[in-house]
């Protein structure tokens, strides 16, 4: 009892990760558009991803111990360049800035990113005509840097802008490199002479940018494209840099990246929406989404793998399971959706929500069918249906479970069962809907009778229980929490049978268990998917992909995909590694 299972052991498979829902936004220029014309690459934690602009196709790029901060391509294509943020807390760009020869990979020189008296600098951009000249900008800072090889120095030059105080968050620079620009925080934008060092202007439009210039792009056909903190898209026409084109996207943009000489290009946002623009009739087409806010379920219909369901924050989105599109969103602004169930006969998602109402959707169109409201005091935790479609059981906050009758216009509370002490977290329902069993953060579960509406059996453990299935045979349950065990109990008396160690570190969050009950799958805070032999107990797959800490883990009805879910906004599909 209790063996420890490294996942780093020698006899352990990889689990093949199959595809990636999610996009940092977040991160600076962090969209890539690649030279070829043909993929875009962007971060996702401590991954990067190269997606194919015209396939579904995915490659994943693993290496970094920390999330990706920055990301660049070389010319030809051939190189990426990432950095991560450090765990010490390091600023990237003042202390150390290293320049580093291409072919030799060592380090050539380095010299602070900016001066003593000035804050850091945080955008940096390179000469389109001169390898060894580059700019620099930052709070208060805008540097032109030129590079003496054949003596291993680097002379930086201050620029002057007189009075005028800026922090910089975007940096492009001219074609011809007669000019560079520099989009603010005031909302303003900065023309620089790289030669004089000296201000040629003080910005192409009157009206400033609301939420700052963070974005901005040098056109070779001339003019300059420009994306604000507030979402807003502008295309500014040389040489008055007056705004002819506008439109306004979803999220603070925080990459433009142009294919080709710029006829089409694409646009990153914080809300991690990816949007491709033709020049032309500058509108917009929403190419990729995903989740910006951590994911807290995740759930497929009843039969089917080809769709699944997540929540996170204020939305619900369905999802077609082998495109990667998002189908439907469901969004209650200024709420948090906690659990989701589809109902067995696929016409309801039934959502659990911490305004303590239980709000059931359609899943075509996202109609609100109705809203049980005052369902929990302390908010709506947890959420599961009956294959009937007559019940539905919730848990809340505040640790009441309550059974509600679901009719075809009614929604009637049947029984309020308070047993627990704390918020319960998980809620599974045996087959022929007579027993659940709910998992509880105060460190018990519950085995209920849902004929006679009382407890028949209660397991006790020094854990928070965060997740539990019950073995399809329904003699035995197994749960998983906060001390990282994985406990088998049976249902008959509540004795434990075994003990595993589920994790080196941190909780086990989500768990879900094959229909034939010969294997299981564990998620949590140590990003780690791991596949598990029931009846040996032992871990025979891992997963490694995630950055975040894994909330959620389902298997598909088929047993396809295993689909896990992460704080971090993330959605990965796995394949399934005993498919039959």
């Amino acid at each position: 009892m209790g063996e420890k299972i490294s996942p780093e052991a020698e006899d352990v498979a990889e689990l093949e990760l199959e595809a990636v829902i999610g996009f940092n936004g977040h991160v600076p220029n962090g969209l890539k558009c690649h030279p070829d014309q043909e993929h875009l690459l962007y971060p996702l934690g401590c991954t990067v991803l190269i997606q194919a602009i015209n396939t579904p196709e995915q490659n994943f790029l693993h290496g970094h111990s920390n999330n990706v901060s920055c990301l660049t391509i070389s010319k030809s294509g051939d190189y990426i360049a990432s950095g991560q943020v450090t765990f010490m807390g390091f600023k990237v760009g003042k202390e150390s800035d290293v320049l580093t020869s291409d072919l030799a990979r060592d380090a050539i020189c380095g010299s602070p990113a900016a001066g003593l008296n000035v804050g850091n600098a945080t955008s940096l951009v390179f000469s389109r005509c001169r390898d060894e000249i580059f700019v620099t900008a930052g709070n208060g800072t805008i540097r032109v840097w030129e590079l003496d090889l054949p003596n291993r120095k680097i002379w930086p030059t201050e620029c002057q802008t007189g009075q005028m105080k800026r922090i910089v968050l975007s940096v492009a620079m001219a074609e011809d490199d007669g000019f560079f620009y520099l989009g603010t925080t005031t909302g303003d934008i900065l023309k620089m002479n790289p030669r004089t060092k000296l201000l040629a202007d003080t910005g192409p439009a009157k009206d400033k940018y609301s939420l700052g210039v963070s974005a901005i792009r040098s056109l070779k056909m001339g003019g300059l494209l420009v994306g604000s903190g507030a979402g807003l898209l502008v295309f500014c026409k040389s040489p008055s840099y007056k705004p002819a084109k506008k439109i306004q996207l979803q999220g603070g943009i925080t990459s433009i990246t142009l294919r080709g000489e710029g006829h089409q290009f694409f646009v990153g946002t914080e809300e991690s929406h990816i949007y491709r623009v033709n020049f032309t009739d500058f509108k917009e087409t929403l190419i990729a989404t995903c989740h910006f806010e951590a994911v807290q379920d995740v759930v497929f219909p009843f039969g089917t793998s080809e769709l699944f369901a997540t929540c996170a924050k204020k939305d619900i989105r369905v999802w077609h399971t082998m495109s990667n599109r998002e189908l439907l969103r469901i969004t209650v602004p200024n709420m948090t959706c906690h659990a989701i169930d589809f109902m067995r006969d696929g016409k309801s998602i039934i959502s659990a929500w911490n305004d303590g109402k239980i709000r059931a959707f359609a899943p075509e169109t996202g109609r609100l069918l109705y809203a049980i409201s005052s369902a929990h005091r302390i908010g709506v935790t947890a959420v599961a249906t009956t294959s009937d479609c007559k019940r539905v059981i919730s848990g809340g906050g505040e640790g009441e479970v309550r059974v509600w009758q679901i009719g075809c216009q009614t929604q009637k509370l049947e029984e309020a069962l308070k047993e627990h002490k704390s918020s319960v977290s998980c809620i599974r329902v045996k087959k022929n809907n007579e027993e659940c069993v709910t998992a509880s953060t105060d460190g018990t579960c519950i085995i209920w009778d849902l004929v006679r509406l009382k407890r028949t059996q209660m397991i006790l453990a020094n854990t928070l229980f965060q997740c539990v299935c019950y073995h399809p045979e329904e003699f035995q349950i197994i749960t998983s929490g906060t001390d990282r065990k994985i406990a088998y109990w049976e249902v008959f008396d509540g004795t434990v049978i075994r003990e595993l160690e589920g994790a080196l570190s941190g909780s086990i969050n989500g768990m879900d268990i094959t229909q034939e009950g010969a294997h299981f799958v564990t998620g949590g805070h140590d990003h780690l998917v791991k596949v598990w032999d029931y009846n040996e107990g032992e871990v025979t797959h891992v997963g490694m992909g995630h950055s975040g800490s894994i909330t959620r883990v389902r298997i598909s009805p088929g047993n396809k995909h295993i689909v896990s879910v992460s704080a971090d906004g993330a959605i990965l599909r796995w394949k399934y590694p005993f498919a039959s």
